[in-house]
C-alpha cells in the first residue's frame, strides 16, 4: 500500500508521519535493505512514504483500522522517520486517540527541541503519554559513533536535556537501548535512567531477516 501512514502490530496501532530523521543510526532498519531501488518495509508494511500526511488523512485511516474491530489500545507514533518533525499534525492525531480512550506514545530520538527551534517538551507532555527516547549510548562519542546526528556529539546532549525536561513536566518517560551495547553499558544506561527519573528499556536488535 502506497503511503501507509498507519499500521498494526499486535494491539498497537502505529502512526508514520514522516521519512525525515535528524539521526542515521547504524542499527536502525532504514539501513537493512538490500536493494536501494526497493522500498523499505518492516513487519510485511511498506512504510517509505512519497507524500508525508495531514491529521485527517491519518485520522481517517486510522478510523477505518478502529472500525474493523482490532482490539487496539495504544496509538504509536513511530515509522521511518522522527515523528516530531510533525510536532503539530503529532499532537492533534494525540488528541484524536485520546478522545477514543486510547493511549499515546512516541518513539523519538530525543532531538525534537532542536528540530523545532523551542523547548517543545511542554507539547510532548500534554499530548503523550509515555516518551520513549533512543538513549542508544552512554556518552556523547559513542553516541555519535552509532547514531551520526546532524548535531554530531551534542545531539547526545540535547537529547538528555529533553528527556530531563519532560520528567520534570510529569511525562513517563522511558529510555531505550538496543541489547546489543553489551552489560557494561546498560548498567551506566540505567544509572542515566535513575538519575533522571526516568525508566530504562533494553530493546531487541532488530535484523534484517525480522523485516
Amino acid at each position: 500500500m502506497k503511503d501507509q501512514y498507519v499500521y498494526v502490530i499486535g494491539n498497537k496501532l502505529y502512526v508514520n508521519l514522516t521519512n525525515r530523521c535528524s539521526n542515521a543510526c547504524d542499527f536502525c532498519v532504514r539501513n537493512y535493505d538490500s536493494d536501494p531501488a526497493a522500498k523499505h518495509g518492516y513487519e510485511g508494511y511498506d512504510l517509505w512514504l512519497d507524500k508525508e500526511p495531514s491529521a485527517n488523512d491519518v485520522e481517517e485511516m486510522a478510523t477505518r483500522v478502529l472500525a474493523d474491530g482490532k482490539d487496539i489500545e495504544e496509538v504509536v507514533f513511530c515509522g521511518f522517520g522522527e515523528p516530531t518533525y510533525r510536532l503539530d499534525v503529532m499532537c492533534e492525531v494525540a488528541d484524536f486517540a485520546h478522545a477514543r480512550g486510547l493511549r499515546t506514545r512516541v518513539n523519538t530520538n530525543g532531538q525534537g527541541s532542536e528540530i523545532n527551534g523551542r523547548d517543545i517538551s511542554a507539547d510532548i507532555a500534554s499530548h503523550i503519554d509515555t516518551v520513549n527516547v533512543s538513549l542508544n549510548a552512554t556518552d556523547a562519542e559513542k553516541y555519535d559513533e552509532i547514531c551520526h546526528s546532524i548535531y554530531g556529539k551534542r545531539g547526545f546532549d540535547v537529547m538528555l536535556d529533553f528527556a530531563k525536561k519532560c520528567v520534570m513536566r510529569g511525562a513517563d518517560v522511558v529510555l531505550s537501548v538496543v541489547d546489543i551495547i553489551g552489560e557494561e553499558e546498560i548498567e551506566k544506561a540505567q544509572a542515566i535512567a535513575d538519575s533522571i527519573g526516568a525508566r530504562l528499556r533494553v530493546r531487541a536488535m532488530i535484523h534484517e531477516s525480522d523485516c
